[in-house]
């Protein structure tokens, strides 16, 4: 497939949740370098959405609470209204957990999943209307290896990878969003919108500063991953030309993970 990156992107509306983090400034950045208008949101935003005029909706981290779906629906609304539609969702927003399974507390097991899992499907939602009547659309959630691999720790060598490689919640919250992706494909693909998700593996952030050395030995690779590696992959599926791609878990991950 032959695809001008400069093409495809101008006059594009995009909205990336988790924007403020590593993976999503990368994409925020790729996609503005190349013309799309892009709301970067994030819990830690500087700006309510409500007050932002259309300058700022495209230039500032915008505060948003992905599990509040009256604030994902509010925020999607201002977009159109001084903007256009979202046309181009990319759901990064994201959390991290550590521990074993027995330790495991109810509260840490249910943030995950309102964060991981809940805020997707509810960003999802929130944009599939204007999508319909526009008869396009991309959605690209950001999953992970850990939802396919059952996680990277290999605590029968060391049981000590267990407490630096993740754990049951946030591997099981990315199982979900692979599921739930195809099950969006599916409903949305005659509407003209894919829906795709990345799985990365080890991603070089300070959310994986722990992760152990003896596990980065195994990436065939030979390195972790960039926050470029995904955002060149997100670039891909936001393609108008990737339209005939849907419902696809694309592995990042340098061979560490071939299905």
């Amino acid at each position: 497939m032959s695809m001008d990156p400069q093409q495809g992107y101008a006059g594009r509306i995009a909205l990336v949740t988790g924007g403020r983090g590593v993976i999503g400034s990368a994409v925020t950045g790729a996609l503005r370098a190349r013309g799309a208008a892009v709301v970067c949101a994030d819990s830690e935003g500087t700006l309510d959405g409500a007050h932002a005029d259309a300058q700022a909706l495209a230039a500032t981290t915008l505060r948003l609470d992905v599990t509040d779906r009256a604030a994902i629906a509010a925020l999607v609304a201002r977009i159109e209204q001084l903007l256009g539609p979202v046309d181009l969702l990319v759901n990064v927003a994201g959390v991290v957990s550590f521990g074993s399974a027995q330790d495991l507390a109810e509260a840490e097991w249910d943030r995950v999943m309102a964060i991981n899992l809940k805020g997707s499907f509810l960003a999802c939602q929130a944009v599939m209307a204007g999508m319909k009547r526009a008869g396009f659309g991309r959605i690209i959630n950001i999953g992970s290896v850990v939802g396919k691999n059952a996680g990277n720790a290999r605590p029968w060598i060391d049981s000590a990878e267990q407490q630096r490689a993740g754990n049951v919640a946030y591997g099981v919250s990315k199982a979900g969003i692979h599921a739930m992706t195809g099950f969006l494909a599916k409903e949305l693909a005659a509407h003209g919108i894919t829906v795709n998700a990345i799985a990365p593996g080890p991603i070089a952030t300070p959310m994986t500063t722990s992760f152990p050395e003896q596990l980065k030995a195994l990436i065939p690779a030979g390195r972790m991953g960039t926050a470029a590696d995904i955002a060149n992959a997100a670039l891909f599926l936001a393609a108008r030309e990737s339209s005939f791609i849907t419902g696809e878990v694309m592995d990042i991950n340098g061979g560490m993970l071939c299905d």
